[in-house]
């Protein structure tokens, strides 16, 4: 093996420690979020999940600060959501989706919250989801993310995007072309 392949592996073999150390950390200083979970069993489901690693990375690099907060009811796979106190910075001014993106005709921006969702590896909060969310720990009081919108509503040119202001939580619409240095969006993987 070559100097530089050892130097990779060892590489990335400190960028996965340093990233479970820091899911750690979070899931114990935030156990209310998951309070029937135990680290053993996230650690067992993380371990060996490079595909899982890579995405929480990139959620972690994005300013999402993933966290678990349950289990989905039909699968009983973990559930990590960005959990940041504002919309992930990493994923401000975009649009909904490429359909906006490509419509938008004067200065258009660089991607779509869904173009990036699916390269990161997440999907979208939709709006129970960003509710549930809501009420594990107040987020987006500066800030609005971009949830999953219907299709009946997209179709008609609309897209959905959630705020927390004056303790309620607001569902809004706005042009999928719309976009703005405050909205971002939240997404969830599933492991």
């Amino acid at each position: 093996m070559t100097e530089n392949k050892i130097r990779k592996n060892n590489l990335e073999t400190e960028a996965k420690q340093t990233l479970l150390s820091t899911l750690e950390k979070r899931f114990k200083d935030h156990m209310y979020r998951h309070e029937d979970i135990m680290w053993d069993e996230v650690i067992n489901r993380l371990e060996n999940n490079d595909s899982a690693l890579v995405t929480l990375q990139a959620m972690e690099q994005t300013k999402g600060e993933p966290d678990v907060v349950g289990r989905d009811e039909s699968s009983g796979e973990l559930l990590f959501f960005d959990c940041s106190k504002e919309s992930p910075k990493g994923r401000s001014k975009v649009c909904y989706d490429d359909a906006a993106l490509k419509a938008r005709k004067k200065f258009p921006p660089e991607t779509s919250a869904l173009k990036m969702a699916e390269k990161l590896g997440i999907e979208l909060l939709d709006e129970t989801q960003y509710r549930y969310l809501q009420q594990l720990e107040e987020c987006d009081s500066k800030t609005s993310s971009w949830i999953k919108t219907p299709e009946k509503i997209r179709a008609l040119g609309g897209a959905l995007f959630c705020d927390r202001r004056y303790d309620t939580v607001f569902v809004y619409h706005n042009g999928a072309d719309s976009y703005y240095s405050s909205r971002g969006f939240r997404g969830y993987l599933k492991v």
